[in-house]
């Protein structure tokens, strides 16, 4: 009864898991999934005493369904999840609105179906181990495919362009909102426009790159872009002496979760130069506390916490 799991194998096993019209069963004596198998063949013996003939895993709707709500839960860009969320929750026509909502969101569509072929080749692995546990062998595993890496091959990240001016301009405008909004939802309504003060010479700075005789910081930047040179997002920052102070890093909402962000600045570091730029400074809003851990994975130590205190709350 022992046969080979082989990558082909796997692949024409779960297709027939997917096929919910047919019948199929494993062929172990010559290692393929057969169908049209009778009652009176599946009592046909593999010459070792074993069954010739065996049923592949388990796989129906119900399956294919807690799939899409696992990966509609761990998807991390909540415009999108919330879009897979309703479609989960369509009632009858369920997998065609699910369809649909990935249709709309082409990175998100690869993510779902690169999710979806790991989960089923784990589910295929995790059958043919209970065979071999039955058969007395040790168990094998496969490590599974990282999927934002499978992503990422779609985008192209290179230095920033005059004609990237104007996307980054708005995409920065509307990132100022999203934080304007996420101050005020914290209640510092008030204070929100003193908060981002800072950033008021962001345009100036970005301008500054492609003056003939620039009067303001040295800038660095660099921009992300789909492979049909849609504009993703960019990171950039300006320069002091030795010291790199990274002052945005910003993503279009469709393309947040994609890990955009974090190859952004891993591309934008590569392209610096150690001898040249000694050290990197960069501020974490509190409302992207997540991305920390991409920064700590860079190497980057926290160096300061700043905080904010509404002083009526205090006196009460």
């Amino acid at each position: 009864m022992q046969f080979e799991l082989t990558e082909a194998l796997v692949d024409d096993i779960i297709f027939s898991m997917e096929d919910q019209e047919g019948e199929y069963y494993l062929d172990t004596v010559n290692g393929v999934v057969v169908g049209g198998v009778d009652d009176f063949d599946r009592d046909e013996k593999d010459g070792e005493g074993g069954e010739r003939y065996i049923d592949l895993p388990g796989w129906d709707s119900s399956d294919g369904f807690r799939l899409m709500e696992r990966f509609a839960a761990g998807f991390k860009n909540p415009l999108v999840r919330e879009e897979l969320t309703a479609a989960l929750n369509h009632g009858r026509g369920v997998f065609r609105a699910y369809k649909n909502t990935l249709g709309r969101h082409p990175e998100t569509e690869k993510l779902w179906f690169s999710f979806k072929e790991r989960e089923m080749k784990l589910e295929v692995w995790r059958w043919y181990n209970g065979l071999r546990e039955e058969w007395g062998l040790e168990k094998i595993g496969r490590e599974p495919e990282e999927t934002n890496d499978l992503v990422l091959e779609d985008f192209r990240f290179h230095q920033f362009r005059e004609e990237d001016l104007p996307k980054a301009i708005a995409l920065h405008r509307f990132c100022q909102e999203d934080v304007k909004k996420f101050l005020a939802e914290a209640g510092a309504k008030e204070t929100s426009d003193i908060l981002l003060k800072e950033s008021e010479s962001f345009y100036n700075r970005l301008n500054n790159l492609f003056r003939e005789n620039p009067s303001l910081p040295l800038v660095k930047a660099m921009i992300a872009e789909t492979g049909g040179e849609e504009f993703a997002g960019f990171i950039s920052g300006i320069v002091d002496g030795s010291i790199l102070f990274i002052q945005n890093l910003d993503v279009k909402p469709e393309y947040r979760g994609l890990g955009i962000g974090e190859a952004l600045l891993e591309k934008f570091l590569d392209e610096l130069d150690p001898n040249e730029i000694t050290q990197v400074l960069l501020d974490l809003p509190s409302s992207a506390d997540g991305f920390s851990r991409v920064l700590l994975r860079e190497s980057f130590k926290p160096y300061t916490v700043r905080y904010w205190l509404n002083l009526r709350e205090r006196a009460d």
